[in-house]
């Protein structure tokens, strides 16, 4: 024998699928109609189909009209028709996801920024939109590695400033926002409009996207403008902010969307120049396009973002 019975990658699937007909009709003609081949074709799969098995699974009946099957072919009968079910069912079966039912963990990967904005209201409403199987874990985004961390399915959807998102993924826009110079509740500048040197002079918070920086996008901005403020603290998270303005004389430039949440401690100002602002959108390998419980986290992410 040529082929081992259990060689699979040598037994082509429509072999199968004719050995199936020819055991539910035991003739060969009939077999051939079901099928829509020919007879002499069906033939042939049938002589291929007996030296696979090494069997002649069908034997010509006594009475000359039809087929007998062998004692192999009986015992093959069942289970050969269970698999090409099952088989069916794969090809098939339409993905779905079900939030209340099933169980998942999403991997987000956020900068700091998206958490604040983002990340926050998405924590909130969670319990709303769904069941206990559904869990999330945020991770910080690493530049470096985000790409093949998305290619290999290590991340679900990062959510992100555009300049962190790699170039070959899905994306979607999600908030364009302002930042605000905020600063404590009786802060001894008091709460006049700020001017560019006022605003220069002032000890400012850094939020650095990569840690140990003491310069970041606004002084990237005030560096056109031919102008330089002090900073004089660099911190790693938005969420510190508010806790140290709240306990000194110290300002930060962060995205009004977060000072909001923080308005009965902090007071909010304009920026003294044209600030550009910024823009947060999503983004998903597209292997995770079709795939119905990330489509589902993208569409709350968005319910979520439009209010």
């Amino acid at each position: 024998m040529d082929t081992h019975p259990t060689d699979l990658r040598r037994i082509d699937l429509n072999l199968l699928v004719s050995l199936d007909a020819l055991l539910a009709e035991c003739n060969v003609t009939r077999a051939a109609e079901r099928l829509h081949v020919s007879q002499p074709a069906l033939s042939a799969q049938l002589a291929k189909l007996r030296q696979i098995f090494g069997d002649p699974l069908l034997l010509p009946a006594e009475t000359g009209r039809g087929m007998t099957p062998t004692a192999r072919a009986l015992a093959l009968g069942a289970p050969l028709r269970s698999a090409l079910k099952d088989l069916e069912a794969v090809v098939c079966h339409q993905p779905s996801f079900d939030p209340f039912a099933d169980v998942r963990t999403f991997q987000i990967a956020v900068n700091d920024n998206a958490m604040t904005v983002i990340g926050l209201p998405l924590i909130e409403k969670l319990a709303a939109h769904a069941g206990p199987g559904v869990r999330i874990a945020f991770r910080t985004p690493e530049v470096a590695l985000i790409a093949s961390q998305m290619e290999r399915g290590e991340v679900d959807l990062l959510i992100a400033t555009e300049r962190l998102v790699p170039g070959n993924m899905k994306t979607r826009p999600l908030i364009d926002g302002r930042f605000v110079m905020a600063q404590r509740k009786g802060h001894p500048r008091g709460t006049g409009p700020l001017d560019l040197d006022a605003y220069c002079t002032l000890q400012h918070v850094l939020v650095a996207e990569i840690g140990g920086r003491l310069s970041g996008y606004v002084d990237e901005a005030l560096d056109k403008l031919g102008r330089r403020r002090n900073v004089v603290l660099s911190v790693e998270k938005f969420m510190l902010v508010p806790e140290i303005l709240r306990n000194s004389d110290y300002v930060c430039t962060l995205p009004a969307t977060l000072i909001t949440r923080f308005a009965g401690a902090l007071d909010m100002f304009e920026l003294p120049y044209d600030d550009k602002g910024f823009r947060l959108g999503m983004a998903w390998h597209p292997r995770n396009h079709a795939d119905p419980a990330v489509s589902w986290l993208r569409d709350l992410v968005l319910r979520l973002v439009q209010g």
